[in-house]
Formats: C-alpha cells, sequence, structure tokens
C-alpha cells in the first residue's frame, strides 16, 4: 500500500519555496505572504542554521544510542523545515506541547539538547522544567495525549484572561505538535471537541510523515488529514512541510487568530520521516527504496539552501553553519559520555509538588533495605 493518500498537488497545499528552491507561491498561499514578507536576511539565515545545526545533531544523536551510550533515539531527519519554521512563529509567551520527536523546537526555546538525551540515556525521568525552558513542556511517549495536555492548558489560559485581551504583546496560545498516528487516536478526537466547544487559543500542528511506525497514512484516512478538524468545527489547512517558510507563515497567522481569540485551528504539514520511527525500527521492512527516494529529492535543507543563493547568500555563511553544527555535536557526544547514572533517591523526587508521607515511607524503606546487605566485598 502506497504511504500517500494523494499527491501534494491534488490538495490545496501552502507552499511558497519550490523543491528546486525557486519562490514561486502556491495559490493557497496569499494571506500568508505578509508574514513572510516582514522576516529580513537573518530570520533567513537563522531558519537555515537550525535546521542544519539539528540535522547535525541529529546524526550524532543516532550514533549514540547505536554505541550504546542511548537507550533510543527518535530521529527528526527530514522534517526540521516543519519543526523549525513552525517554531519561530511562537511567541516567548506561549506554549508548547510536543510528542517525543520535536528536538528542533525544543532548541529553539532554549532548551539544552543534552536534556533530551539525558532523557533518553535513562538519567532522568522527566528532562527539563518548563518554565526555565521557553514554555517547552515535557516530552510525551504516550501517543496523543499532549493533545490533551494542551487543550486543557489552553483552556485554564482561557479561563485566566491571557488571550483574547487585544493586546498582542501578553496575548498568549498554546502550540501542540502530533503526528499522522497520533491523529487516529481518541485523544486527539477528545481534544478537538473540547477545543471546538470551548474555542481554546490554540493550534494543532500535525506533522504528516506518512508513517505511524510501519502503517501508512493511507490506511489511516480516506481523506486529507488538515480536514479532521472541520467534522469538529475547527478549521484546517495543508501547509508543504518540507519549506520553512510556509510552515512559519501559515503557523504564525494561526497563532495570531487563537491569541486574538478567535479559537483552534488545525495544521497539516506535508512532511517524511527520512530515518526509522525509533533506533528499535526498521523501515526497509515496510516501504519502498522508490518512496524514500523521491522524498530525499525534497530534502527541506536542499530547498532552502538553493533558495538562499538566489538571494545572494555567500557560501563563507554555509560553510560557518556547517562547522558550528558539527562543534555543536561535538560538544553533545562529550557531554552525554560524562554523564553519570543518578542517585537512587531521584526516583523519590518531584513524584508530588509538596513533601508525601507515602514517598518518604518508601524512600526510608529503600534505604533499610539496602543497608541490611551491609558491605559488599
Amino acid at each position: 500500500m502506497s504511504a500517500t493518500i494523494d499527491s501534494p498537488g491534488s490538495t490545496p497545499t501552502v507552499q511558497l519555496v519550490t523543491p528546486d528552491g525557486r519562490w514561486q507561491p502556491s495559490d493557497s498561499a496569499e494571506e500568508y505572504l505578509p508574514y513572510v514578507e516582514s522576516l529580513g536576511e537573518h530570520d533567513l539565515k537563522r531558519f537555515y542554521r537550525d535546521m542544519v545545526v539539528m540535522r547535525q545533531f541529529d546524526t550524532e544523536a543516532a550514533n549514540l544510542q547505536r554505541q550504546g551510550q542511548l537507550a533510543l533515539w527518535v530521529p527528526s531527519h527530514g522534517q526540521e523545515a516543519a519543526q523549525v519554521g513552525s517554531a519561530y512563529a511562537a511567541r516567548p509567551q506561549d506554549h508548547i506541547f510536543p510528542s517525543y520527536r520535536e528536538h528542533a523546537v525544543g532548541m529553539i526555546r532554549g532548551l539544552d539538547m543534552v536534556d533530551i538525551l539525558r532523557m533518553l540515556r535513562g538519567v532522568t525521568l522527566g528532562g527539563w522544567v518548563p518554565e526555565e525552558n521557553g514554555n517547552f513542556h515535557l516530552y510525551t511517549l504516550v501517543l496523543a495525549s499532549q493533545t490533551l495536555h494542551a487543550t486543557g492548558y489552553a483552556m485554564g489560559m482561557q479561563l485566566d484572561g491571557s488571550s483574547g485581551t487585544g493586546n498582542p504583546e501578553t496575548d498568549a496560545a498554546v502550540l501542540v505538535y502530533f503526528g499522522d498516528g497520533a491523529s487516529s487516536q481518541g485523544d486527539t478526537s477528545e481534544s478537538l471537541v473540547f477545543a471546538a466547544s470551548y474555542q481554546t487559543p490554540q493550534v494543532f500542528f500535525l506533522q504528516n510523515n506518512h508513517w505511524a511506525i510501519s502503517v501508512p497514512v493511507a490506511r489511516q484516512s480516506r481523506t486529507p488529514l488538515y480536514l479532521r478538524g472541520s467534522g469538529f468545527g475547527v478549521p484546517g489547512t495543508r501547509v508543504d512541510g518540507n519549506d520553512v517558510l510556509a510552515s512559519y507563515a501559515v503557523t504564525a497567522k494561526w497563532l495570531d487568530d487563537a491569541r486574538a481569540g478567535h479559537g483552534p485551528a488545525l495544521i497539516e504539514a506535508l512532511t517524511y520521516r527520512v530515518g526509522a520511527h525509533t533506533t528499535a525500527d526498521d523501515p526497509t521492512k515496510y516501504r519502498t527504496d522508490d518512496e524514500l527516494a523521491s522524498w530525499v529529492q525534497r530534502d527541506p535543507i536542499v530547498r532552502f539552501v538553493a533558495h538562499l543563493r538566489t538571494l545572494g547568500v555567500e557560501q563563507e555563511f554555509l560553510d560557518a553553519v556547517d562547522q558550528e553544527a558539527a562543534d555543536i555535536a561535538d560538544d553533545a557526544r562529550r557531554r552525554v559520555l560524562q554523564l553519570g547514572p543518578p542517585s537512587v533517591g531521584r526516583m523519590f523526587e518531584n513524584v508530588y509538588a509538596e513533601p508525601h508521607p507515602l514517598v518518604e515511607e518508601q524512600q526510608e524503606w529503600l534505604a533499610r533495605y539496602e543497608e541490611s546487605f551491609g558491605e559488599q566485598a
């Protein structure tokens, strides 16, 4: 079975830059153009830099897992444009609820990337404090549950008067990421019900990378995924997720609407998972080489560097980005290898916000149990 339910051109898809790097907005892109027109050369270079850094970091993390330094790695190769573009559309006061592949989004929000590796190495049960990392919430390995977390948080923001006040500098919204597989789960449908009913300040960002592990999107839906929201009263837009500028513009527009009190929206970013679902997966078992090759030809980084060249961006900048990406990946490797095991007491920390007698009792029991063995030879 083919992974796609239709070709990108058969459904209205917002695209600004063609796969070969030419500026050629699609017919459905008109209302989003003002958001790109406000970007300067510095912004475009920043988009490119972050995509390249994430690609190199992703490669290094996969190598660390293969060498036994991580229990698992979740590749994001191929999805950099969808993540970088949408992440830059969010404002500091917005809250981001990721799935478990949004490494670039976390980086842009200020997260130390080694915190992700620390979690996947098994030395932390959480990873980071959202309020200290750009309101970037914790990864969710229980698929689709983050859509409910995000909707509940958006309902709370709405009740607190954090959106729809008319002040764009302080109004806030929620941006939640999930995949095509998660879109088929009940949690997502339930979250769309509540988001529509309460008109939450929220954007659902669906990264359609075409494979829910080994299940193709064609088996999950007979219609384009961006239409799923309409059944709940949530408007939807499909964007070329390998076009970083289109991903930015569409997300910025819908986040502006959400902050202004106009309710939720759903974005389907059409992209592709070039690597495995995780390092525990073998994609050669369920997809063809031809399909993979067709998407590699639409690589988001190759596309954007071609566009930057048409704008006159110098080779010196591109070379400097490559070197910076390599340095960041090397630094991540060095720091991961220096990580020691967590203390036994860490498992009892932060189970509850306040001290809890049952947790204290369990911790004391464990201490007595360990002491009962005496000194080991």
